[in-house]
């Protein structure tokens, strides 16, 4: 059973349910539930943010009919998944009334078990977009303000770009993940006000530059690390104007085997100087990696202006402040607590999912905006509501209440496969995993803690067999052109078959213009193989180690392993040899 840990005054080891294993519950972590009104956690904040990456599908996609238009469309999830499923545009529509599936809540059951029938019973948007985005840009997922684009994930506010993740206020990109105000690029990951530039990894405010690493304000550069405002260097070798030109005469990148030879050059050569220690800029007393502009933020990853904030990730929509174990999104947010994929003027959000635009005082609640809701799906609009029924205020109030009492009294029990014991969930806990409409593999819960089907499955959650495409395949990586000036407008027409999954994908056409303008090869993999390796890269990179500097000995917290990188300096350092 759960363990109530009631000293707030220092920190307290508290047993984690999922993995047994001890985590420090620090005394300003008692304020902040102290302050929202929640039970401190009994979960540990790696088990937290797998449960809650549990409900988090960003890649999978199908094809399926809406249960309201019966058009197709495209949606996370699949076809004869038991829920009702609308596109954007009917969800979104006055066509259905949410509050007809409303139900009483029963005493005799516990919460969870009846929010689970909600979810089923209540329509559901089918994939997390706006609708001119689903007008333009259908083939995408978590993403909003899309225009002409294409298998674009997590992502907001792009132009006229393809296959990547986390890619913000952009145009014409092509797989480019992580990247903010970037334009006319390509292969690139992490970058920030970049054009004209491929092949590179940490480029900041740079034009014309390739194959680069941790440089900023760099222009024409060439196969370089670790430069700060340079033009024309090859190699971290100054040129001449004239002689760069000349030298990269050496370099066709409109070759696939050129492009891939130089960058396996240009990542070898990286090698030879120490990688930035840890990602950060403009920050108080924070720690993690790739946060900017924090203040007083503790175990943050990809986040920015936030504030007085723990264990966010994927939130770089700023201001954020007074938050704990939020993954994704943001935008104006604040005293909100587990939650996945919430935000956008929001505040006092306990344990929603997909939940946000103006939503004000929220629990448990899936698709919610509006104000005061419990234990609500998809509803839109209304205030005081729980289980999709309207209440008084003083009746919401009450009943609020003693659904809380309930929940700790009738708590919801996870039996765990293989009598290997149970999980206890009571009020002030996130929904437990198995009643996640979507199974382990296909969330990113399974890149962050991969599991083995055996091993999800003795866990209690479900696992899904991928779906076999039977493509006829027209075309073999080896029969491809090397050279993009050899490429004609047949390659349009051709099924190729991935090198490193073997699926059969196509060449769009504004794909094919983009690499004809910019020289640059068709690629040999499917494109969720190639947004895929970057964002296993990025995964990689959210988990810390214990590292020591080469130069002075002082230890400190690294996203790169002693394998990948033996020499590291601290920030310090670094910033003393690079700057």
């Amino acid at each position: 059973m759960q363990q109530e840990t009631r000293n707030t005054s220092t920190s307290s080891v508290q047993a984690c349910q999922s993995c047994k294993q001890n985590f420090i519950i620090e005394p300003e972590d008692f304020d902040f539930y102290k302050k929202i009104d929640v039970p401190p956690p009994t979960f540990c904040p790696q088990c937290r943010l797998q449960r809650r990456l549990a409900f988090f599908n960003i890649f999978n996609l199908h094809k399926r009919p809406c249960d309201l238009c019966k058009k197709d469309f495209i949606s996370m999830y699949r076809a004869g998944a038991p829920y009702i499923v609308y596109c954007s545009k009917c969800w979104w529509s006055d066509k259905w009334n949410v509050f007809d599936y409303g139900m009483d809540y029963d005493f005799s059951r516990t919460f969870f078990e009846q929010f689970n029938e909600l979810w089923h019973r209540t329509p559901l948007l089918g994939i997390s977009i706006d609708i001119p985005t689903m007008e333009t840009s259908p083939y995408t997922n978590h993403a909003g303000h899309l225009k002409n684009s294409y298998l674009l994930f997590h992502a907001d506010f792009v132009e006229d770009s393809a296959y990547g993740f986390y890619v913000f206020k952009g145009k014409t990109l092509f797989d480019c993940s992580n990247n903010i105000f970037c334009e006319l690029s390509y292969d690139l990951m992490h970058a920030y006000k970049t054009s004209h530039s491929a092949g590179s990894s940490d480029l900041t405010e740079s034009i014309k530059c390739f194959f680069m690493k941790d440089s900023e304000n760099c222009q024409e550069c060439f196969a370089s690390a670790n430069l700060r405002n340079k033009k024309h260097h090859i190699f971290n070798k100054p040129y001449s104007k004239e002689d760069y030109f000349n030298e990269l005469k050496k370099y066709d990148l409109g070759s696939y085997k050129t492009y891939r030879e130089t960058k396996k050059l240009a990542e070898k050569h990286w090698k030879n100087f120490p990688p930035c220690p840890v990602y950060e800029k403009f920050t108080v007393n924070s720690s993690g990696n790739r946060i900017y502009e924090t203040k007083n933020c503790k175990e943050c990853f990809e986040v920015s202006g936030a504030e007085d904030s723990k264990y966010l990730m994927m939130i770089y929509q700023p201001p954020i402040k007074d938050c704990y174990d939020i993954s994704s999104w943001g935008n104006n947010l604040s005293s909100s607590y587990e939650c996945c994929n919430v935000g956008e003027d929001a505040a006092n959000l306990r344990f929603c999912n997909e939940s946000g635009l103006g939503l004000m005082d929220a629990e448990y609640c899936k698709l919610s905006t509006g104000n005061h809701h419990f234990g609500c799906v998809s509803v839109k609009k209304g205030d005081y509501v729980i289980f999709n029924k309207k209440y008084p205020e003083k009746e919401y109030r009450e009943l609020r209440g003693k659904i809380i009492s309930h929940m700790n009294e009738m708590p919801y029990i996870s039996q765990i496969a293989n009598g290997k014991g149970q999980i206890v969930y009571k009020y002030g806990e996130f929904f437990p995993a198995e009643i996640s409409p979507f199974a382990y593999n296909e969330t990113i819960a399974n890149n962050f803690f991969p599991l083995s089907k055996r091993e999800t499955i003795a866990a209690g959650w479900r696992w899904h067999e991928p779906e076999l495409h039977d493509y006829e395949i027209t075309k073999y990586p080896k029969d491809l052109p090397d050279h993009i000036k050899d490429v004609d407008n047949g390659i349009l027409k051709e099924v190729v078959a991935c090198a490193n999954c073997g699926r059969g994908f196509r060449i769009v056409k504004m794909e094919l213009d983009f690499l004809r303008r910019m020289n640059l090869p068709l690629p040999r993999e499917c494109p969720f193989c190639r947004v895929g390796e970057k964002f296993d890269e990025w995964v990689k990179e959210s988990k810390l180690t214990k590292r020591s500097c080469g130069k002075c000995g002082a230890e400190f917290d690294s996203p790169h392993t002693e394998k990948d990188y033996p020499k590291i300096l601290c920030k310090k350092c670094w910033m003393y040899e690079v700057i």
